[in-house]
């Protein structure tokens, strides 16, 4: 009988929570403090409308037996297309708050058939964690001994290319310019070859939209989310627009997150973003690091004076109670040291860290190659000298260009092929992370554990590591 499979992930981190999945005549409730993963099928027999075959998968979060959430998606059983519900766009699936205390991530991803690797069923995954808006003052309060240990030793959370969560400013582009603009965003001719070998050019403009959502969108809360979620690193590649867009006014020309020549957020709303956080939340600390991987030289980076001015901007309202510290002062430096000196917010640009990053080994739609190459690079060699380590647990399905073309082709409001990956790449990083960490990484180095769509399981597995890593 016809049939479409839903794979769902989970992770609980809080006590008294259960989640509760479902299909037609089918239910399976998680409250085990780990990760699990299984499929459920929305099954044309068991739904009973003899003309109607379109079933419901549902997710639902209890907390102490009440609930918290419920999300769904209506599944055609015989097409097997999503649609409807509360899941139906991916940028409407925003982290939900529980109290203070708690925070709900999840997703969904619309499979289609399965074409070149990428899933054939649909992928959700549903994380429930403590509100770590003040995770670092938890774990090292003032004043305790716990505060004498080197800022080294903590694990910090991290949204990969955070100022790719929204496309607000691509869409001002493709409004002023038009979906022929897209090539000279994505700034990659193979891949764009590929794309026009698959459709003609007028209906590249038509799905442009689609191609910058399936290539660059690898987040989806607000910056200020992201932080409550716990995230405390970032890497922000700013530069101002290509040199053909800044002509046309669609946007000020001001710097932005560039994903090779795709503006996301704007540096200064980062940066404002950033010092607003830390002045709510006196006792938690932020590294961000400048980069510009893969930003094409249309884009023309800010000179060191123009990096200075968007800083002191943002810094004004801190009123002196912030102060920029620099990777020295991160190496050098006790969590109290930092906190007494008011060096919360540590700025480095291009420095050389050791990441886990390869095009060969994150390009992969199940994880597997990541995992396999955790490993070979967190050695103490390759660690001799670095600033830090960067572990990126991200899947870069946009690296495989069959996958990607599928994926742009079939695009709709639920579907990317960053997300396709998300829920399988994390249950096998994740668990690697949570039980090697401490033996690869040693305690010397500061962490980073970087991921795309910035979920709770990712920093709770860090938040537990910067635990264990101060009690050494």
């Amino acid at each position: 009988m016809p049939s479409k499979g839903v794979h769902v992930f989970t992770y609980i981190a809080v006590p008294g929570v259960a989640i509760e999945i479902s299909v037609p005549k089918q239910t399976i409730r998680i409250d085990q403090h780990q990760f699990w993963n299984g499929s459920l099928e929305v099954e044309t027999r068991n739904i009973d409308s003899f003309f109607n075959k379109t079933g419901r998968f549902t997710f639902k979060v209890f907390r102490n037996g009440n609930l918290v959430t419920e999300q769904w998606v209506d599944v055609n059983a015989i097409t097997g297309n999503a649609s409807g519900g509360t899941m139906d766009s991916i940028a409407n699936t925003p982290s939900v708050f529980h109290g203070p205390d708690a925070i709900v991530t999840y997703g969904l991803y619309e499979a289609g058939v399965g074409r070149e690797g990428l899933p054939n069923r649909h992928q959700c995954y549903v994380t429930v964690t403590p509100n770590y808006a003040d995770w670092m003052g938890h774990l090292v309060p003032s004043g305790s001994p716990q505060e004498n240990k080197p800022f080294g030793r903590l694990v910090l959370p991290s949204g990969h290319d955070v100022g790719m969560n929204s496309m607000q400013s691509s869409e001002a582009v493709l409004q002023k310019l038009g979906g022929a603009i897209v090539g000279t965003m994505i700034h990659d001719d193979k891949l764009l070859a590929r794309i026009t070998d698959a459709v003609s050019g007028p209906a590249i403009k038509l799905i442009a939209p689609n191609i910058i959502y399936s290539l660059a969108i690898t987040q989806k809360d607000s910056l200020d989310t992201m932080l409550q979620i716990g995230a405390r690193y970032f890497e922000f590649r700013p530069a101002h627009c290509h040199k053909v867009i800044i002509p046309s006014k669609a946007l000020p020309d001001r710097l932005y997150f560039q994903h090779a020549a795709i503006p996301g957020m704007d540096y200064g709303a980062f940066l404002d973003g950033v010092v607003s956080f830390l002045l709510a939340h006196p006792n938690e600390i932020i590294v961000v690091q400048l980069r510009w991987d893969g930003v094409p030289p249309e884009c023309a980076r800010p000179s060191d004076e123009e990096q200075r001015q968007y800083l002191n901007e943002a810094l004004k309202r801190a009123n002196g109670q912030i102060v920029v510290g620099s990777l020295e002062d991160m190496h050098r430096s006790t969590i109290g040291q930092l906190r007494r000196e008011k060096k919360r917010l540590i700025m480095m640009v291009m420095v050389d860290s050791l990441s886990t990053y390869t095009d060969e080994g994150n390009a992969t739609l199940n994880g597997d190659s990541i995992v396999a190459a955790f490993p070979k690079i967190l050695t103490p060699e390759n660690q001799r000298g670095k600033a830090f380590i960067n572990i990126q647990c991200q899947a870069t399905a946009t690296n495989i260009p069959k996958a990607v073309v599928v994926s742009i082709l079939e695009a709709g409001t639920t579907t990317s092929c960053i997300l396709a990956t998300k829920g399988i790449a994390d249950s096998k990083t994740l668990p690697w992370c949570r039980d090697n960490v401490l033996r690869t990484c040693g305690t010397e180095l500061m962490v980073a554990m970087m991921n795309d769509f910035l979920d709770g399981a990712t920093a709770d597995v860090a938040v537990q590591l910067s635990r264990q890593r101060l009690e050494k």
